[in-house]
């Protein structure tokens, strides 16, 4: 029972933190402004870790590695926890370290593949129920770089943008992807 409750919290609050972290990158390398709540949240949440990250690991093209190699660490380490407790049928209960730090690294394209699915979906909801809400722009801003070289190829049909339909499919065959690449990684 307290096993259960340990790997709960360890999930919990690894996952939570690395959403953020991983939410922090994407806004930051997508141009995303954060003067918005949700920007105001991530950064809220995520500047203690961060700065001081910051001063050690430095920039790279426009990229926050900092804010990466912390979304990687952190998820690595609570994926060594998890597996410590038996939770990680994937990594065994004595992982080698590269097999964590791969299915860490994968974890972070999944991870960030379910923010662009979820973005994707707050786009079409706002774009449906309310597309002037103050929140519309953040979702807008997020999917543009992906849905534009879709809507490019593909014009509305009957005035219905349907390339979110099918950037949601090519995520979900991404997603599948990478569920096998997270079986081999485990298995290094």
């Amino acid at each position: 029972m307290f096993a259960q409750i340990a790997v709960f919290l360890v999930d919990t609050v690894v996952t939570l933190l690395v959403f953020m972290l991983l939410l922090r990158f994407h806004f930051q390398w997508l141009r995303v402004p954060f003067r918005n709540p949700i920007g105001e949240f991530v950064l809220a949440t995520t500047s203690w870790a961060v700065m001081p990250a910051r001063r050690v690991i430095p920039g790279l093209a426009g990229l926050d590695l900092a804010t990466l190699l912390l979304a990687w660490v952190i998820l690595g380490l609570g994926l060594w926890l998890q597996a410590i407790l038996g939770a990680q049928p994937i990594l065994g209960a004595n992982p080698s370290a590269l097999a964590v730090a791969g299915v860490a690294l994968v974890d972070l394209a999944r991870y960030s593949v379910y923010i662009l699915v979820f973005a994707i979906l707050g786009l079409v909801v706002f774009s449906w129920v309310n597309p002037h809400a103050p929140l519309a722009p953040i979702f807008g801003a997020f999917t543009r770089p992906f849905l534009r070289p879709i809507q490019r190829r593909m014009p509305p049909v009957g005035g219905v943008d349907l390339s979110p339909l099918v950037l949601s499919i090519v995520l979900y065959i991404a997603l599948i992807a990478i569920a096998e690449l997270r079986g081999l990684a485990g298995a290094l």
